[in-house]
């Protein structure tokens, strides 16, 4: 039985997560970033060290081939994302890119030809912390970003992300050129920390994942009118910010109200002119609303919205755009009995599991056959500093995945 290697997966994990523009204090690692390109060049050194063919997109993304017996053949597709949210963890992300290393490395090693070629890839922005949307990368990729889109885009900077990508030497106006067909795929597997406590309360090594939520991300700008904090009379302001925390207060008991496991969050909020002594004249805020019904998800979308509404006028305009929204995604039954089979025939103990936190995979669904798997999390930590996950416990999570893949792939072996 062929086994991956911890101490390599630990080398691996560590070096990426050097970089990162706050030292001591978690992973940042936007996306076109300084940071981002050095991640970049490892994991581009790495695949050519193994044999694979590097190349990049129009946006960024990195694929590394190893080209089957017959290469008019679908791939099958590893691997996840290397950008990270601000001042967040070393696993998220990373963990799934190099198990797209080492399964390449294990193919390498051992003489494996795949008969459909294995491509790994490591995706740019799926945190959606340098513009405000998610799953960028995956979307693109599905057809579901246009030029336009990216050139409207700004990051905290007012930088847009066409002009970041250009400035790492890549083109939004090509967008379209990134897009896979359905038929240029065989299968996608993502591996990712669970980021909750589900498997390691339970004791379980392995999580595999059947459903991930549905997701939208709302961005919602209230204005009124700036005004004196010491002569403008109560009765006579348009407080942008007040208007917002009415709505603010409201977001979450909508969700609860909604059952199911509904979740929503307020997780950004921007006050201008932000001055102490100055009544806010606009407040832009985002929220976040997850549910595995969709019905839910829309009811509250619904509610939201409404809300917002109800307090416009009197002075007080609101806008409420939509950046992001994705069903809730069943991934696919055949893929997730093999994923199981091997992970029994591995020793490891597994749970079904339903996906709270979007992920790369559920754009791929859209597209290809889509396996997940999920490896515990200390303390179901995630998108903080002290993120963590056992070397031990991602080498089960690759192994899982890489009989998997070497099954999928047909891969044999060869002097």
């Amino acid at each position: 039985m062929t086994y991956a290697n911890t101490d390599r997966i630990q080398r691996h994990l560590e070096q990426i997560a050097t970089f990162t523009a706050t030292p001591g204090q978690g992973t940042t690692r936007m996306s076109y970033s300084e940071q981002g390109q050095q991640a970049r060049e490892y994991i581009k050194a790495q695949m050519l060290a193994v044999g694979l063919t590097v190349r990049e997109d129009a946006i960024g993304n990195i694929f590394g081939k190893l080209v089957g017996q017959d290469a008019t053949l679908p791939s099958v597709m590893i691997g996840s994302h290397f950008d990270s949210v601000p001042n967040g963890g070393a696993f998220d992300g990373p963990a799934g890119v190099v198990m797209g290393l080492e399964i390449a490395t294990l193919f390498h090693e051992h003489k494996l030809t795949p008969h459909y070629p294995l491509e790994v890839v490591a995706l740019v922005e799926e945190e959606g912390a340098s513009f405000g949307r998610g799953l960028l990368a995956s979307c693109a990729i599905a057809g579901k970003v246009s030029a336009d889109e990216l050139h409207t885009l700004r990051d905290a900077q007012g930088i847009s992300a066409a002009a970041r990508m250009a400035d790492v030497g890549f083109n939004a106006d090509d967008v379209s050129s990134v897009i896979r067909s359905p038929d240029s795929l065989k299968a996608f597997i993502e591996l990712h920390i669970e980021q909750g406590p589900v498997l390691e309360q339970h004791g379980t090594d392995i999580g595999l994942v059947d459903v991930i939520v549905g997701i939208t991300q709302l961005v919602v700008t209230i204005s009124g009118k700036a005004g004196h904090a010491g002569t403008t009379p109560m009765d006579n302001r348009q407080d942008a910010l007040v208007v917002a925390s009415r709505v603010v207060s409201q977001v979450g008991d909508f969700a609860r109200q909604a059952g199911e496991a509904t979740v929503a969050t307020v997780g950004k909020l921007q006050v201008f002119p932000n001055g102490a002594n100055v009544i806010p004249n606009k407040v832009v805020f985002t929220v976040d609303i997850r549910s595995k019904s969709e019905e839910k998800l829309n009811q509250v979308i619904a509610l939201t919205k409404g809300c917002i509404q109800q307090n416009s006028g009197e002075g007080i305009t609101v806008q409420v755009e939509q950046p992001l929204y994705v069903s809730p995604t069943p991934l696919n039954p055949g893929l997730h009995q093999r994923l199981q089979k091997h992970s029994d025939q591995l020793g490891l103990s597994s749970r079904t599991m339903v996906s709270g936190a979007g992920h790369d995979a559920m754009i791929f669904a859209g597209i290809t056959d889509v396996g997940l798997v999920f490896v515990p999390s200390r303390n179901g930590l995630s998108h903080h500093p002290d993120e963590w996950t056992d070397y031990e416990q991602i080498q089960k999570g690759v192994d899982v995945i890489f009989h998997t893949v070497k099954e999928i792939t047909e891969a044999t072996q060869h002097d």
